[in-house]
């Protein structure tokens, strides 16, 4: 009982979305495969395109909802080779009636679950499914999954603003408008379900305050301030917008715990393009005079290596370092027993004092690292001065050779 994609899945099912991969090995050794990710990133897309063999049914529906709560067996009955549930978490019994199936019959790649609330999709797993799951994450869409005439005819300016989301690949449809739409939809929906919102428009001041914080140190005593709310629900809020996938926590490196370095984690919002709509910036003309611009192309490219690190089905492994004398390094990934340095810049010219900056920064750190990483908004690789210089239309190209350019 296949259910194919709707029409209006047409453009999404040609994405070469790189997840693809990891889902069919998690689906060769595992009885359920569940994928969380954001809302909107494609993941009941990838599902029906990938486990097309599968029945599909999702929990958003009411009907189905109803059918399942009522009558579980009957439910379940018409699924016994296997299906796809979208929205899993929204009947929270499912994961223990999947448990007595698989244990009767642990057939690989039976059972496919997406979620968009890690919270409630998590505690269902980790209560009745546990060594019985493979799990992903799926990010919006990384750069080399783009079509390539987009990254041939864009700037670094026009990706950050488009950001990641699928949708957002239809040309009528403009950014400003569909993340209206979306942050109406479905994060405030999302954050109302798992905690309790009094004030909704500090919610949403909360949301743009952490837009305007993406790549700097988190200061949560200070986002609490300003958002009039106290820490501990600034802490709950950005939980939230975390287990969402909304935002990500970058962690310092730690060489040495007896050194002065900054021990506090960093702030990104996993989509550039987000992260501009809630900073009111809607063209490349305004990014490219916004104060924040760097940070903007540093969560862009942040974000990619984090969405290759998922999409290998590896764990993120992702820090940064800076100690107490500003020596710093952007983005530290810990790889091969050894630690790859990424120096991240905004501008499209490569001058001989950041090359400079790019090697020796790095060499204060004690621990074995590879050739340092540069990555700039121009558009031609280089290696210059031992400082592998990459553009940032190849960086996921460089982060998964696999991949298209």
């Amino acid at each position: 009982m296949a259910i194919q994609p709707s029409a209006a899945d047409t453009s999404a099912t040609l994405l070469p979305r790189h997840l693809a991969r990891t889902l069919q090995r998690l689906a060769e050794g595992f009885p359920v495969v569940a994928i969380t990710g954001p809302r909107q990133s494609g993941k009941t897309t990838l599902a029906r395109q990938l486990f097309a063999e599968l029945a599909y049914v999702s929990l958003e529906d009411p009907i189905e909802r109803a059918f399942a709560e009522d009558d579980p067996r009957g439910f379940l009955a018409r699924f016994q080779a296997g299906a796809v549930f979208d929205e899993a978490q929204r009947w929270p019994d499912l994961f223990s009636h999947l448990q007595l199936l698989v244990d009767q019959e642990r057939q690989a790649g039976r059972f496919v679950l997406t979620g968009s609330q890690q919270f409630n999709l998590m505690a269902g797993v980790s209560q009745s499914l546990a060594g019985r799951v493979g799990l992903a994450r799926l990010l919006p869409l990384a750069l080399a999954e783009r079509p390539a005439t987009d990254l041939q005819a864009w700037s670094s300016d026009d990706a950050i603003l488009r950001g990641g989301y699928p949708e957002l690949l239809k040309p009528a449809l403009r950014p400003q408008d569909w993340f209206s739409a979306y942050v109406a939809t479905y994060l405030e929906r999302d954050v109302r379900q798992l905690v309790r919102v009094q004030d909704l428009s500090r919610f949403q001041r909360f949301l743009r305050l952490c837009a305007g914080r993406t790549g700097q140190l988190l200061n949560l005593s200070n986002l609490a301030t300003e958002t009039g709310i106290s820490q501990s629900t600034a802490s709950n809020w950005l939980a939230v917008l975390e287990a969402s996938d909304v935002v990500f926590r970058l962690p310092p490196y730690f060489e040495n715990f007896g050194k002065r370095l900054v021990k506090t984690p960093k702030l990104y919002l996993v989509d550039s393009g987000l992260a501009c709509w809630l900073l009111g910036i809607h063209t490349p003309e305004s990014l490219a005079l916004h104060p924040l611009r760097g940070a903007l192309f540093e969560t862009l490219i942040v974000g990619e290596v984090l969405k290759a690190r998922l999409n290998q089905g590896l764990a993120p492994e992702l820090y940064f370092w800076r100690d107490n004398h500003g020596l710093e390094v952007d983005l530290l990934l810990a790889t091969d027993n050894r630690l790859q340095p990424i120096e991240v810049k905004s501008g499209q010219t490569i001058t001989r004092d950041l090359l400079k900056a790019a090697c020796r920064a790095p060499s204060a750190i004690t621990a074995p690292w590879q050739t340092p990483w540069l990555v700039y908004g121009g558009n031609e690789n280089q290696t210059r001065h031992a400082v592998e210089v990459i553009s940032w239309q190849h960086i996921g190209a460089r982060l998964n050779p696999g991949c298209a350019s």
